[in-house]
């Protein structure tokens, strides 16, 4: 499988893959051959102690964050496997037990463990991204209070008025009037209306309280952070101008 350094670099840590696709473990380091191909990885798995087993990459399948084998897990578990960390390049007798267990043809010794190739540095900075959020701007409330008003009128009243009515006795009914005496006094009552005022309390007006939106355009600031990356170079190693 041949890949770019970038690519070499990028599969430190990424998952093993067995053929069904089961999670074996990630890798640990990279071996290359003399022509700088990659061509075995060691795999750190569970239940293996400390020493990582080892992978060919003939015929592996390399995606952006796997790396499948086209082997069962317990072969590659069950494989040679060399101490983490290792910068020791693999022996003619690890490569012939390495090829014995994965039925794999004789070739040459393999160079030391590929390392990462020049330094490098992974440059950070933060981005704004402006929204919105609703929270509560204010509490509108319904509240009632009594006021008192002037109410003018006018009424209909009535009232009764005395008037003298003068009416004729007969002569025939004469006799049947009682005798009278010249001090004799009497009395009606006269009534009249006046106007008077009875209240009663009565619904006239449902009043509510509803919102509607408004959008408007507002400022929005903030301060967002970069990393800037910058080289140490010695005098003697700087380009000369």
């Amino acid at each position: 499988m041949r890949l770019t350094e970038p690519q070499i670099r990028s599969l430190y840590g990424q998952d093993v893959q067995d053929r069904s696709g089961a999670t074996i473990g990630t890798v640990g380091q990279v071996w290359a051959n003399p022509a700088g191909e990659p061509t075995w990885v060691s795999v750190r798995t569970a239940g293996t102690g400390h020493r990582e087993s080892m992978a060919p990459l003939q015929a592996a399948q390399w995606q952006a964050d796997r790396l499948r084998v086209p082997y069962d897990r317990a072969t590659v578990r069950t494989a040679p496997a060399v101490e983490p960390g290792t910068d020791q390049p693999l022996g003619a007798d690890q490569l012939t037990l390495l090829h014995r267990h994965y039925q794999l043809p004789p070739e040459g010794a393999a160079g030391r463990p590929e390392r990462p190739g020049p330094p490098e540095l992974t440059r950070f900075e933060e981005q704004a991204r402006f929204d919105t959020e609703t929270v509560p701007a204010g509490t509108a409330r319904l509240r009632k209070r009594v006021v008192t008003e002037n109410v003018h009128t006018t009424v209909p009243v009535a009232h009764e008025e005395a008037t003298l009515v003068r009416e004729p006795i007969a002569e025939a009914d004469r006799g049947t009037v009682p005798a009278g005496t010249d001090t004799e006094q009497r009395e009606m009552v006269l009534h009249a209306e006046r106007p008077v005022v009875v209240k009663e309390r009565v619904p006239v007006e449902r009043v509510r309280l509803a919102s509607h939106q408004v959008v408007e355009q507002r400022p929005a600031h903030a301060q967002v952070r970069r990393e800037v990356v910058e080289a140490d170079v010695p005098e003697e190693a700087r380009p000369q101008e």
